[in-house]
């Protein structure tokens, strides 16, 4: 063998026997394998730590949606509980309209059955005469005990009075004229009246007034009424009051100008003393048996 050979032999034996190469790369094969793996691993822990902060942030986010609906819920059930007591308010309040409604309709009945009363009341006193009131005071005053008129009272009767009788008869169509005499509660009198016996002949005009005697209040207040009335008849015959008809009546002191029945009072009281004129229509007598 040549030296050539040899050393040529000798090279080939030595790289033959030369492993490094080869472990290197094994390392190096290894090496990226486990690179690899851990590359893996890493990706793989990082997909379940995000997977489950996904999963964490949906649970969050459920438990938020679900406390929300829960104060939803809440706040729902406080809002029926109020609807439901405004209800039962309103069902009690409608029982109380319902009452009140009812009385309030009894009370419009009432008004309106007393509104049409008053109505008819007003509407009568509208259509109703007024009464002429002779105040038996200063130059219309009659004397103490006696019908005679003074001079004053048989002038204002004839043309004062009479004018206002025409007046209110023509407008009114009214035919009747009724006098009444009213006093006052003096006590003047010893009770020995003849007006029992000559009533009719004064009224006839058979005697004076004058020769009646009264015996209370009640016969000087029909005498004083049968004065005024034969003073008008006398206006009557000289063509005046055609188709008028007069009554006399007598209140005595019984009467008040209010219409109110009289206290006990013996003292002089001039507001009490008065004639007053009365009209009412011609109507038909009705007997009662």
């Amino acid at each position: 063998m040549t030296i050539k050979k040899r050393i040529k032999y000798q090279e080939v034996a030595e790289e033959n026997l030369n492993v490094w190469p080869s472990f290197t790369d094994l390392m190096a094969n290894a090496f990226m394998i486990i690179s690899l793996f851990l590359l893996l691993a890493l990706f793989k822990s990082l997909f379940l730590k995000y997977t489950a902060d996904e999963t964490q942030l949906n649970l969050s986010t459920s438990e938020q949606q679900i406390i929300l609906l829960q104060r939803e819920i809440a706040l729902l059930e406080r809002e029926a509980k109020s609807k439901n007591e405004t209800i039962n308010r309103l069902k009690e309040n409608s029982g109380n309209l319902s009452r009140l409604s009812s009385e309030l309709q009894t009370l419009l009945e009432r008004s309106n059955s007393r509104l049409n009363i008053v109505e008819s009341e007003v509407e009568r006193l509208k259509s109703a005469p007024p009464i002429v009131v002779i105040q038996d005071s200063g130059e219309y005053q009659f004397a103490s005990g006696s019908a005679t008129l003074p001079q004053e009272l048989k002038n204002y009767i004839s043309i004062d009075l009479v004018e206002r009788i025409e007046q209110i008869s023509r407008q009114r169509n009214l035919y009747v004229v009724e006098i009444i005499g009213h006093t006052d509660g003096q006590v003047n009198f010893n009770g020995a009246s003849n007006l029992d016996r000559q009533l009719e002949s004064v009224a006839q005009g058979k005697q004076p007034i004058s020769s009646l005697t009264p015996g209370s209040n009640a016969d000087l207040g029909l005498m004083r009424a049968l004065e005024v009335v034969k003073q008008l008849q006398l206006a009557q015959q000289q063509g005046r009051l055609a188709g008028v008809q007069f009554r006399a009546y007598s209140a005595a002191q019984l009467q008040l100008p209010t219409g109110d029945f009289a206290g006990t009072n013996r003292d002089p009281d001039a507001n009490r003393r008065r004639i007053e004129i009365r009209f009412s229509p011609l109507g038909k007598a009705e007997t009662i048996r």
